[in-house]
């Protein structure tokens, strides 16, 4: 049912059109009081109309259509997208990538590609993870404005957020990336392409590997068709270079891999997950974003992806630092209870995993 899996697919919007949707259009009014329990006041004046409600991003149409499930092979079987481009908060565009691993079926879409459309161009972020599927989202792009693509962000040196950048670099578009994260593609850019043609097979065709041609290191600001947006790298956190696109005018961040809230978060063998809390506590936390496109699952909020990105570290470190003091040692720390995080994507894939690279950083911090 909806209910089953609407905390994971809500966000905090602004809609000052309440009044007209209760007139309208009954059925879906009163559909949205159900499912979010939103405090609807037509009574008040008509200049306090903007009310805060949580909106249910397409639950109420078709739940199949918005679970960003490990179950679901492909949404969207007429393009290489796993899903299709929607719109997350006026001129914020994403396509939301498949909560698993990649595969062909997935055709590597396991993360979000997002794009933001000003009066003077388009901004991707995420380069995709072949150059077929850079392409698909290019055709998105195109069915949604005549505004050109210039510039491409890759939040971090992972596959499927650079592999395409062959495609929009032969098109002459910059590639803007953090300096870490070019550092990792250049160290191990061809496994990266090794494993992508592995899985992807045909799907491959057409991709090279490309770097970023753009770094940066704390922020990079730029200013398109009177947009202000700060491209950021708040801090360590999940892997090398994880970048966050923000855009304070619409309280809007593109977060990358530093929030989770459907799948469980990887920690890699070089994550330090004590600078990932801190980062989230110091840098992320004091921003306050209203709206955030994570790297991996639906748009939430950032009560949502705290719960399931910070709460789940600090619980994860607090369970392997007990292990640790009690004299235990790596395989049982594989063991610690996560019961509390079971319902996460990828949850059996990962759990243990984490837990093994918490113990080897804990062991002699």
């Amino acid at each position: 049912s909806a209910q089953h899996f609407l905390p994971s697919v809500v966000w905090v919007a602004e809609w000052p059109a309440m009044e007209r949707l209760a007139s309208d259009h009954p059925h879906l009014y009163s559909l949205l009081k159900k499912f979010t329990n939103a405090n609807v006041r037509l009574d008040l004046p008509r200049e306090r109309q903007m009310v805060r409600y949580l909106m249910v991003f397409s639950a109420i149409f078709t739940a199949s259509a918005v679970m960003a499930s490990e179950d679901i092979a492909d949404q969207y079987p007429q393009s290489e997208l796993y899903s299709k481009p929607v719109e997350v908060v006026p001129h914020v565009f994403s396509a939301i990538g498949a909560t698993a691993p990649p595969t062909y079926e997935n055709s590597g879409h396991n993360n979000n590609l997002s794009f933001i459309v000003t009066d003077d161009g388009v901004i991707v972020i995420n380069g995709g993870a072949s150059a077929r599927l850079a392409k698909a989202l290019h055709d998105e792009i195109k069915m949604v404005t005549d505004q050109p693509v210039k510039l491409v962000i890759n939040e971090n040196g992972q596959g499927h957020a650079m592999l395409g950048n062959s495609y929009w670099r032969d098109l002459g578009i910059d590639v803007l990336a953090h300096v870490d994260a070019v550092s990792k593609t250049r160290h191990l850019g061809d496994s990266l392409l090794i494993g992508m043609e592995r899985y992807n097979r045909e799907k491959a065709e057409g991709t090279r590997l490309e770097h970023a041609n753009l770094t940066f290191e704390d922020r990079y600001d730029i200013e398109m068709g009177g947009l202000k947006i700060e491209v950021l790298h708040l801090g360590a956190a999940h892997s090398p270079g994880d970048t966050q696109v923000w855009i304070p005018e619409w309280s809007t961040m593109i977060a990358g891999d530093i929030a989770f809230h459907e799948r469980m978060p990887p920690i890699f063998v070089d994550t330090c997950t004590k600078c990932w809390v801190e980062t989230w506590e110091t840098k992320l936390e004091p921003l306050m974003p209203t709206y955030i496109i994570p790297g991996h699952g639906h748009p939430t909020n950032l009560a949502q992806v705290r719960r399931y990105t910070h709460d789940y570290l600090v619980d994860l470190r607090e369970k392997v630092g007990k292990h640790i003091e009690e004299g235990g040692d790596l395989a049982g720390a594989y063991y610690v209870d996560q019961e509390r995080w079971k319902n996460l994507d990828t949850f059996e894939e990962l759990a243990t995993k984490n837990a093994g690279n918490v113990f080897a950083e804990m062991e002699f911090e």
